[in-house]
C-alpha cells in the first residue's frame, strides 16, 4: 500500500517540476551578492563556515540543480540528498536500479561541470578586477 502512494507523490512532484521552466546554464550574473560573496570566500579560503554561509551555499546548490531535467534532479535529491538507496529510487520511480545509476551519475557530472563553469568564470572576473577604476 505505502508503494503506490510513494509513486503517486513521485509523479505529481516530477510533474510539476516539468512545468516550472528549467534554465540550461547558470552565469555569475544569475547569482545574488551573498551567493557571488560566498563562492569569492571559497575561493580565497574554503574551510571558512558559518551558519550563513551554510545557507548561501544552499541556495547556490539549489541554484545548480535548477540546471537539470526533474528526473535527473529527483535521482541527485533522492541518492545524495536523501540518503535513499538505488532500490528504493527504482521503486519509487518505476525506473530500472541501471537506470537510476546512470541518471545520477549524469546529474552529479552536469552539476560539476556547472560549478566548475562558474568557478571558472569568477576566477576570470576576479583577475580583471585590477583594471578597474576602483584600483587606480
Amino acid at each position: 500500500m505505502e508503494g503506490w502512494l510513494t509513486r503517486i507523490t513521485t509523479n505529481t512532484c516530477l510533474n510539476i517540476l516539468r512545468g516550472s521552466k528549467r534554465r540550461s546554464e547558470l552565469t555569475i550574473s544569475d547569482l545574488s551578492e551573498d551567493e557571488d560573496k560566498w563562492l569569492e570566500e571559497q575561493l580565497s579560503d574554503p574551510e571558512q563556515q558559518s551558519v550563513e554561509n551554510s545557507v548561501v551555499a544552499a541556495d547556490l546548490a539549489d541554484r545548480l540543480l535548477s540546471v537539470l531535467s526533474p528526473e535527473d534532479q529527483q535521482a541527485l535529491l533522492m541518492i545524495d540528498g536523501e540518503q535513499a538507496s538505488v532500490k528504493e529510487v527504482a521503486e519509487a520511480t518505476g525506473w530500472s536500479e541501471s537506470k537510476v545509476k546512470v541518471r545520477a551519475f549524469r546529474a552529479r557530472k552536469k552539476v560539476r561541470e556547472a560549478m566548475e563553469r562558474l568557478l571558472g568564470s569568477k576566477k576570470l572576473s576576479a583577475k580583471e578586477k585590477p583594471a578597474t577604476s576602483e584600483s587606480r
